[in-house]
């Protein structure tokens, strides 16, 4: 199986074609430096098997470069002693790390930075204009990713990629609409690819490890390139080891895509293999994806399914059915305006250096639906021999009833793992029970109701409710408030309001209700995992000298 064989970067040996993609964690030090808590996360992935992780973008100036509040930084080689512990973290476990350079350019947060952003040309950036930059900012720049890579290399990195997507820096410098100058920097397709050309050189220059570039293949904007223009600019571009595929500027779906749209989605744009070796990101959840993006690149590179699952890769080569599967609801880990990384489907994300101890005794548990079987889990994986009791005839609650038959599809392969997990644990199921047995109640905190059948203006943010909205508009015309929408990022929102808008659903603004149906906080899966592992932490905190 290609996925597991060796592969090389460059003149480096990676032990697999599995690679930890580059994702925004918020889990670094306020400074930009590391700390037990990234490192951690980190070190996760690589016993989880990859054979590659490359870091979080990490910024490259202190001046005004950082895209995200707790980000990765590079700027100075002070940073060095506490960034040298993720190499020493992840290499034990055979895994090699690369290093994201980045410069967010006229992304680059407003309040976050000591200087205000700068683009190559001062013009829309979702509503804010960044400043021009000078030939003198241009040089700047230059020497930055220089400097940042000599940071890398004292860090012991492996290599280093610089991202040239998403619409930072480098891609506002290559992409024909945010790049509008006419000088030396910008007019023509070749001056668009100066800036990128010049850092590229001078990071290659720093020393012999291996150099590559991250990409968007296509933009999802309107007037954005397209797959033919992201070949083009990596068949042009020099001196780089291989390139990471992505996809996206501003506009959804991007790389992120969520379940309404199809899994391995960027795959399909590739109309072909450029010559330098490729690496491909994109919707990839399980060993089919893998296997597609492999049939056509040398590397497979995964982000949120190593975020749903740490062993991502050792799980997939040695057990896929427990391999609990990322299902692109794009919640927790698209909430990293002001919250840190987190999975709907793994509570465990940013919390990996704090391990708990094993425990003896027995647990009941009563309700089988993903509060119950997550508590089920976590108190198994304690140590503990559980009894999960369900008055229905099979596991899964809520999910049971889900109506939208694109979150349904997704959603179905949690069941799935679950079910082979409550196995794997040796958890002892007892379905169509009606037990009177004492136990851990695990029933949602507030039992939902459909909303009354004369009702036609709705709003709320409770999960289920976007359900209901599809089936009640089956049998009549329903005016929808358009906060209820508000808890879900952009790519899901847009895919749901074509959803909903295709069977005559009309969204409208607050003020148009006459009635409204509110709950502010999402009972969801994420809300529900976490309940559930609550109610037996504090079981066990009150019957602690039982179990020890």
């Amino acid at each position: 199986m290609k996925a597991f064989e060796s592969g090389m970067i460059g003149n480096l040996g990676i032990r697999n074609r599995i690679v930890m993609a580059p994702m925004i964690s918020n889990l670094a030090n306020s400074d930009g430096s590391s700390n037990e808590t990234l490192v951690a996360y980190l070190e996760e992935r690589a016993k989880g098997g990859a054979g590659l992780i490359i870091t979080e973008y990490t910024y490259v100036d202190g001046s005004n470069a950082r895209g995200s509040r707790n980000e990765l930084g590079a700027y100075s080689a002070i940073l060095v002693p506490k960034l040298r512990r993720i190499p020493e973290a992840i290499h034990p476990y055979g895994t090699k790390v690369f290093m994201q350079l980045v410069h967010a350019g006229g992304k680059a947060l407003y309040d976050e930075n000591p200087e205000p952003p700068m683009a190559p040309s001062s013009v829309d950036f979702m509503g804010k204009r960044p400043r021009e930059m000078g030939e003198e900012d241009i040089e700047g720049v230059i020497r930055s990713f220089e400097r940042a890579a000599v940071v890398a290399k004292s860090a012991k990195f492996d290599g280093i990629e610089i991202h040239g997507a998403h619409g930072y820096l480098i891609h506002q410098f290559l992409s024909p609409t945010l790049n509008v100058r006419t000088d030396r920097y910008g007019g023509t397709f070749e001056k668009r690819l100066s800036v990128p050309q010049a850092i590229i050189d001078a990071v290659r220059a720093v020393g012999d490890f291996p150099v590559g570039i991250r990409l968007s293949l296509y933009e999802d904007d309107p007037g954005g390139w397209n797959g033919d223009y992201g070949l083009k600019v990596i068949d042009s571009l020099k001196n780089l080891d291989y390139v990471n595929f992505s996809a996206g500027n501003f506009y959804p779906p991007g790389s992120s895509a969520s379940f309404y749209s199809p899994e391995t989605h960027i795959l399909p744009r590739l109309k072909r293999k450029p010559k330098i070796t490729t690496m491909l990101v994109g919707s990839v959840v399980d060993l089919a994806g893998v296997e597609r993006v492999l049939s056509k690149c040398d590397f497979v590179t995964v982000g949120r399914g190593h975020l749903a699952d740490a062993y991502f890769a050792y799980k997939l080569q040695n057990n896929p059915k427990l391999l609990r599967p990322c299902i692109r609801c794009n919640q927790g880990c698209r909430d990293l305006s002001l919250g840190e990384v987190r999975c709907s489907v793994n509570p465990s994300v940013g919390h990996e250096a704090n391990p708990e101890r094993k425990l003896n005794g027995e647990i009941v548990i009563k309700g089988a639906g993903i509060q119950g079987l997550e508590a089920a889990l976590y108190a198994s994986k304690r140590g503990l021999k559980v009894s999960l009791y369900e008055r229905e005839e099979k596991i899964g609650g809520q999910l049971n009833k889900i109506y939208d038959p694109f979150k349904k599809k997704a959603f179905s392969s949690l069941l799935n793992y679950y079910e082979s997990a409550v196995k794997f644990y040796n958890i002892s199921l007892i379905l169509d029970s009606k037990s009177k047995e004492k136990g851990i109640e695990c029933l949602p905190p507030v039992v939902y109701k459909e909303p009354p059948e004369n009702c036609d203006t709705f709003e709320s943010n409770v999960y289920a409710n976007q359900d209901w909205f599809l089936k009640i508009a089956e049998g009549k015309k329903i005016r929808v408030g358009k906060e209820s929408l508000n808890s879900l990022d952009r790519g899901r929102k847009q895919g749901y309001i074509a959803l909903a808008e295709k069977i005559g659903i009309e969204f409208v603004d607050q003020s148009e209700f006459d009635f409204r149906l509110i709950v502010e906080d999402q009972y969801d899966i994420l809300m529900a995992i976490n309940l559930g592992i609550r109610k037996v932490k504090q079981f066990i905190m009150e019957q602690e000298n039982e179990f020890m």
